[in-house]
């Protein structure tokens, strides 16, 4: 079987990656590959994966600063005075 260029990972979105490896997977599960070709396979699968994590990680810590920035310009009212009964 000829190998086909592979897009290199950092090129590749998120989104397409994933699908990748989602096509990878399938493919070693089906056990129709030449041993050859599942370890290339394989091979390209583990560090497919561990892209996908870093990037989520990425993420996380990215939807973290946000939240801890959103927190951060919030004012603290725990402290303030109860006004709902000035008026009654």
């Amino acid at each position: 079987m000829e190998s086909t260029p592979q897009t290199p990972i950092e090129e590749l979105s998120f989104k397409q990656a994933n699908i990748e490896l989602e096509h990878i997977v399938r493919a070693l599960e089906s056990g129709d590959l030449e041993l050859e070709e599942a370890l290339d396979r394989y091979s390209r699968g583990v560090k497919l994966l561990a892209d996908l994590h870093k990037r989520l990680e990425n993420a996380e810590q990215q939807v973290q600063v946000l939240l801890d920035q959103d927190q951060a310009s919030v004012p603290d009212t725990t402290a303030a005075p109860s006004t709902a009964f000035i008026n009654e």
